[in-house]
């Protein structure tokens, strides 16, 4: 893996290396070093610019635990690649020969499909996520991915053609701040590419709330136990009632059932993934909605607002996928006008 030319010193702004000289990260790389001393250690070939004892512990749980589940290649379906697409305006032509931030990377689902459109990514994520990723993803010259803080990201400003940064800025301490702070490694005239779950979703029940306030007081291990012990139980009732669902009196029980299971169940959505995935799902997003730490959510017009706050232009937002789905450009220096040129 080579090291980006983005890539540098949080505390001096300078280039880091790997130990032993040069840009390469090999099997035996064991830090990072500044030419003031810092060091960064490199642990499974992977730069660790922070702890993984942090608010996304659980994420990194998660994405270890169901490494392949949501990849394209995996799955077969074209999911991840969809949701990109229509996060980018409509294509992935966008990000062919650009460098790409990929701000909360997880375990690769849109990685996996930048690489494939010809980005070069910089992949990041707070968690133990990371490995996940690189094991997914490796072995491409144009692919870097480092455990950093996307508020301490060890890149110099303006870096970067295009930052995309999906399924994340709700899960931050603060969205606003997130967003400012991604909006400065964006180089001018390039893209900012984000979303953010809205209000008026009732996907958090009472009975998802009480067990949500039950598991973030547990050690992740556990609540990650438990959620699949939890799914495994629940999980035949939801296919029973699935295959029924088209006799009156069944459906009028799902839709009950429904409300009442802790489970979420994405048979009706995304049936084309075959049982097996649709339980790997289950369990995967039922531990996401029930463990992060923070769970924000914004209207159009305060994504909107938040993006004006960042000067940036060619402002677009609208609800979508997740929620919010926002993309606007940062200004080009000197003229204030939007470049074009990269779309």
């Amino acid at each position: 893996m080579t090291l980006p030319g983005a890539l540098c010193c949080l505390m001096h702004q300078d280039e880091l290396v790997a130990d032993g000289g040069g840009r390469q990260v090999k099997a035996t790389t064991r830090a990072l070093r500044c030419p003031r001393g810092c060091e960064i250690p490199v642990q499974r070939g992977i730069p660790r610019f922070v702890d993984s004892r942090n608010y996304a512990a659980a994420f990194g749980r998660q994405w270890n635990a169901f490494r392949r589940a949501q990849l394209d290649s995996f799955s077969g379906q074209p999911i991840s690649r969809d949701r990109l697409e229509r996060a980018l305006g409509g294509s992935l032509d966008v990000v062919k020969g650009r460098t790409v931030l990929e701000a909360g990377c997880g375990a690769g689902r849109f990685t996996e499909q930048l690489l494939g459109a010809g980005a070069h990514v910089f992949a990041c994520d707070m968690s133990s996520a990371v490995e996940a990723n690189r094991e997914n993803c490796a072995g491409s010259d144009n692919y870097f991915v480092g455990q950093a803080d996307l508020l301490q990201l060890p890149v110099r400003r303006g870096s970067f053609d295009v930052v995309v940064c999906l399924g994340v800025i709700q899960h931050t301490p603060d969205p606003e701040q997130t967003m400012s702070q991604l909006a400065t490694y964006v180089t001018p005239g390039g893209l900012l590419v984000i979303d953010h779950y809205r209000y008026g979703v009732e996907d958090m029940t009472h009975v998802r709330q009480r067990l949500r306030r039950v598991l973030l007081r547990m050690p992740s291990r556990w609540a990650l136990s438990l959620v699949r012990g939890m799914v495994a139980v629940l999980w035949p009732v939801h296919r029973m009632l699935w295959r029924h669902r088209h006799r009156p009196w069944v459906a009028k029980c799902r839709a009950r059932w429904l409300r009442v299971s802790p489970v979420l169940d994405y048979q009706d959505t995304y049936g084309a993934l075959g049982q097996n995935l649709l339980y790997a799902w289950a369990a995967l997003d039922t531990h996401d909605a029930l463990t992060d730490v923070y769970k924000h959510k914004r209207t159009v017009e305060q994504v909107a607002r938040a993006l004006q706050g960042c000067g940036l232009e060619g402002i677009e937002v609208s609800y979508g996928g997740n929620g919010v789905e926002a993309r606007a450009r940062k200004p080009n220096r000197g003229t204030g006008e939007v470049s074009s040129s990269k779309s």
